[in-house]
């Protein structure tokens, strides 16, 4: 009965979206106090039926239910818990049940606790928010029931894709679906705001803790992502251009021009336009997303379907909501006065700036992802992969990183460039003798990109310090502190980016046990090979000796066989020291006894990591800082009357 119950709570929910859609804008039209009075309820109720649902779903797979065909084809018995649970959004229809889920959730969250809206632009919010639940409802109902029984029940389950036996697979999928739901929620406040026409500051601040918080979280998801595919698929990068990882990039640098716009917006009250307009592309990024991974065009270790006919569906969601808010947009956006000015030399005009970039980046993205698509769909295969990407992207990526340093460094509304000019004498004295330091070392053998980026780094590095200067530390705004830490982990990722790609020593060697290795100061001894057994896999493992330095530690790269499904994988051996990590991959035997390794050293490419979780901690601490300030404001203005 459990899945008939989770079956249950998922129609009733579905029924209790499209009354809330109904309510809300029979209320709005009608000018009904009554009926809107009924829509908060029906959203808490349905986040609730949606957590339901969702909790008994992952009671199916906690029990190995066999009789449920979701987890017949996604789980074994001899999985271990852990895999158990997380293997319960690690497919089509449990992470779909998860995205409908959270989005039932944050609706609930927006009935109850969003007050700084007026009525009507939160209940057409509350509505707009209903009306993408329901093409989800019936996207999964009709087409992806994570219910479906399966008679007769087998003896055992067909078990989880080894690449996702990780822990990153508790972790990865549902901090980027809590990034593209809270992005579905600032896509409906835009469409609140556009319906009642209140496109003002008060939107905007409603909006910017859910744009802030999806950005951190997709920030979070896309860093822990890249990091499981490094030491997961071994083959020693840390960013493929696979089609399904730009499907996570796009919507976050999507999020990112948006937080920059919306707190524009919220503060000097300008750029309206620009946000409602990126509010509605942050979203269609994440459709765009889900339908490259679900709609079985594209072969993939990230992607969930292989049913045209789910992509069909998707396509068509799409079509609806994104083609309905543009169409909303167009007409509705004469309507919403004009912004506050500002001068040429402001830092509006760097904002404005940095959302270009960010923009033009994001259509070089989409474009690289669906052009060999859309020609193989016309019987030619292209292939289009890093170098298009380095070399079209990097450029201006580069130029982003200088407005981001720039834009902090001046002031809202009005500015003089000489004012300016002297403010970025440090950090352009920086990168002048950084400039002559890499050229030094490093001069015709590096490429120029590496070459630009760490220049670049170490500046944008001292410029993210600047708001500091000469302000009270303890007195500084915690949102200020968010917003330093955060570019400052754009530097450090930057840094660690240019010194992988300039500095990066691989070597292939096959070898017996007992042979020394030497490799970019590492001395690398194969001691032997053995035979390993874990919970659901078999293994061989290569046990080396390395050394540099230092007492020698020994590092141990595996070659797995999961027999529910039978598969092979690569578990990569990784030491890590201050100045960057070593990484080995144990390949296949081959003639004479010997065994094929591969082996990196690989400097600084920990940074990329540690800078993305030190953005994801800068837009923490802003979100913080900006509701601990609205916080005590409210309660100020309680107590003064």
């Amino acid at each position: 009965m459990i899945a008939e119950t989770g079956l249950a709570a998922l129609w009733l929910a579905a029924s209790l979206a499209l009354l809330q859609l109904v309510l809300a804008f029979a209320g709005l039209r009608g000018n009904k106090p009554d009926l809107l009075a009924a829509v908060r309820p029906a959203a808490v109720a349905q986040g609730v039926l949606t957590a339901i649902a969702f909790a008994l779903l992952i009671t199916l797979f906690m029990r190995s239910d066999m009789s449920v065909l979701l987890v017949a084809t996604n789980s074994h018995s001899a999985k271990p818990w852990l895999y158990k649970f997380a293997g319960t959004w690690g497919n089509h229809e449990g992470s779909m049940l998860l995205w409908v889920t959270v989005m039932g959730v944050a609706g609930a969250a927006v009935a109850l606790f969003e007050r700084a809206l007026r009525r009507d632009t939160h209940m057409a919010t509350l509505g707009g928010q209903a009306a993408i639940s329901l093409g989800f409802y019936a996207f999964l109902l009709f087409s992806s029931n994570p219910f479906a029984r399966i008679d007769p029940a087998p003896a055992d389950g067909q078990g989880l894709n080894p690449l996702l036996q990780d822990p990153g697979l508790a972790f990865h999928p549902p901090t980027l679906y809590l990034g593209y739901v809270g992005l579905s929620v600032a896509f409906s406040f835009a469409i609140g705001a556009l319906l009642t026409r209140q496109v003002d500051a008060a939107f905007a601040r409603a909006m910017r803790p859910w744009v802030l918080g999806a950005w951190v979280l997709l920030t979070l998801g896309i860093t822990a992502g890249s990091y499981w595919a490094y030491y997961e698929l071994g083959w020693g990068g840390w960013w493929f251009w696979d089609p399904v990882e730009n499907a996570s990039l796009m919507p976050w640098l999507a999020a990112t021009a948006l937080l920059h716009s919306v707190t524009v917006l919220a503060t000097r009250d300008a750029l309206r336009a620009w946000t409602v307009m990126l509010a509605v592309v942050a979203f269609s990024m994440s459709m765009v997303g889900t339908f490259l991974v679900r709609s079985g065009i594209l072969t993939s270790v990230h992607a969930f379907a292989v049913d045209p006919e789910r992509g069909s569906f998707i396509l068509g969601l799409l079509a609806l909501y994104i083609g309905g808010a543009l169409a909303l947009f167009g007409w509705r956006i004469g309507a919403v006065r004009e912004g506050a000015p500002f001068e040429l030399v402001s830092r509006e005009t760097m904002l404005v700036i940095n959302n270009l970039l960010l923009t033009v980046i994001l259509g070089l993205v989409l474009i690289g992802t669906l052009y060999p698509l859309m020609t193989e769909a016309f019987g030619h295969k292209v292939s289009v992969g890093a170098p298009y990407f380095d070399r079209i992207a990097g450029p201006i990526a580069l130029a982003l990183m200088i407005a981001m340093a720039v834009g902090p460094l001046v002031r809202w509304r009005r500015d003089h460039a000489q004012a300016v000019g002297k403010r970025l004498l440090v950090p352009g004295v920086i990168a002048l003798l950084l400039f002559g330091l890499v050229s030094a070392l490093a001069w015709g053998r590096i490429g120029i990109l590496p070459f630009l980026g760490l220049v670049i780094a170490g500046s944008v590095a001292v410029a993210s310090l600047a708001p500091l200067w000469k302000r009270k530390l303890r007195r500084t705004p915690l949102f200020t502190y968010g917003m330093v830490i955060a570019h400052l982990g754009c530097a450090v990722s930057l840094g660690g980016m240019a010194s992988d790609s300039a500095f990066t020593v691989e070597k292939l060697v096959a070898a017996r046990p007992g042979d020394m290795i030497e490799t970019a100061g590492w001395q690398l001894r194969f001691l032997q090979i053995q035979p390993l057994a874990g919970d659901n896999w078999t293994a061989l493992q290569a046990d080396l000796e390395v050394r540099r330095n230092g007492a020698p530690v020994t590092i141990h790269p595996q070659s797995r066989f999961f027999a529910s499904p039978p598969t092979s994988t690569s578990e990569a051996a990784l030491l890590t020291r201050w100045d960057g990590q070593l990484y080995v991959v144990l390949g296949e035997e081959v003639e004479g006894g010997r065994w094929q390794l591969r082996i990196w050293w690989k400097p600084f490419v920990t940074l990329i990591w540690l800078g993305g979780i030190m953005i994801a901690l800068g837009g923490t601490l802003a979100l913080l800082g900006r509701e601990r300030r609205g916080w005590l404001m409210k309660w100020r203005a309680r107590h003064a009357a």
